[in-house]
């Protein structure tokens, strides 16, 4: 298995621990408040992370076009942040983050418009896959 794969799948598994815990986390606390808090959490594991792992001098290979481009993500990233609390502090954590992973779909699609990567069709699949999913757990019959 390739590296990336296991990092991915690695990943994936914090990532469903997150919603979880983020959950009982914010019991009694607004969800702009919780993640707050999470994200200095964060702050602290990225840096302490990226100090045992930069390598010497990698810093210094940093372009206006990389701050740029990662400076948008990270813009982009609060903005989810944000709007996932605030989803998790009143939804079920199951809805919530299957909803999120919808974001796979807009990813499938802006790469290839952005980045030129083909929609297999193992990829139009599995969109459609996901957002049939999506679609089904998200759906409440009426009461």
């Amino acid at each position: 298995m390739d590296k990336w794969v296991t990092y991915a799948i690695t990943s994936m598994i914090f990532a469903g621990f997150t919603s979880v815990i983020a959950k009982m986390g914010l019991a009694g606390i607004s969800g702009e408040l919780g993640l707050a808090v999470r994200t200095i959490f964060v702050a602290i594991f990225v840096f302490g992370f990226a100090a045992v792992f930069l390598r010497s001098g990698e810093v210094s290979l940093l372009t206006a076009k990389n701050y740029f481009w990662l400076g948008i993500s990270g813009a982009t990233t609060a903005a989810s942040w944000v709007f996932y609390y605030k989803a998790l502090k009143d939804g079920e954590v199951s809805t919530v983050a299957l909803i999120d992973k919808g974001s796979f779909i807009v990813a499938a699609f802006l790469a290839a418009l952005i980045l030129k990567e083909q929609i297999t069709p193992r990829v139009l699949l599995g969109c459609l896959l996901i957002g049939s999913g999506l679609l089904v757990v998200a759906h409440r019959p009426a009461t």
